[in-house]
């Protein structure tokens, strides 16, 4: 690969995830107004925060590849947002209990050199189990989820309060779609698989 690659977050989630593709990059800490516009879908929220994250990095790299990415967690039409602490994580998981949780993934990858760019959200979507409160109390000692959306990590612990998972991709939910990634950079000329 000749171009650099930044990833535009410092997620040390999705700095794991892009881990696995095994390929030089750098990161890079977007500056950008996170809140919601008054009446924007979720959908639309994250494509434009993965597209403002990308473009707000861009300018440090010429002539790279930067990738911005924004999730969300979407509930009887609320977006559910990172609990913050553990007061708020219990009312999210009860909330969430026994029913299906929706998350959209969105994923930038902008050109600086001409700045291009592929754009595009990946759901994934989650079916809760009924949760007791002694378990819901428990999970959150053992986890700590409280900088993730929902309320939990899939990756960890998270994945017992499940019932069932849809979806294209995994990654997707845990915050990085390396499936749609690997298509984007393809695209843009980089072969992942390359000797």
């Amino acid at each position: 690969m000749t171009r650099r690659l930044i990833l535009g977050s410092t997620s040390p989630y999705r700095l794991e995830l892009i881990q696995r593709l095994a390929i030089p990059f750098e990161t890079a800490a977007p500056d950008i107004d996170e809140t919601r516009h008054d009446g924007e879908s979720a959908r639309d929220m994250v494509l434009r925060l993965s597209l403002q994250k990308a473009q707000a990095v861009a300018a440090q790299y010429p002539d790279s590849l930067i990738i911005g990415s924004d999730q969300c967690a979407v509930l009887h039409e609320q977006v559910i947002g990172k609990p913050g602490n553990h007061e708020n994580a219990v009312q999210q998981l009860q909330n969430s209990s026994g029913k299906t949780v929706a998350f959209l993934t969105g994923l930038c990858l902008y050109d600086s050199r001409d700045g291009s760019y592929q754009l595009d959200v990946v759901p994934f979507a989650v079916d809760f189990r009924e949760l007791n409160d002694e378990e819901i109390d428990a999970y959150l000692h053992k986890d700590q989820p409280y900088n993730c959306a929902g309320s939990f990590r899939s990756e960890s612990l998270g994945i017992t309060l499940f019932r069932r998972m849809h979806g294209d991709d995994p990654t997707a939910l845990m915050g990085l779609p390396l499936i749609r990634l690997s298509q984007m950079l393809k695209q843009a000329g980089v072969n992942l698989l390359a000797a």
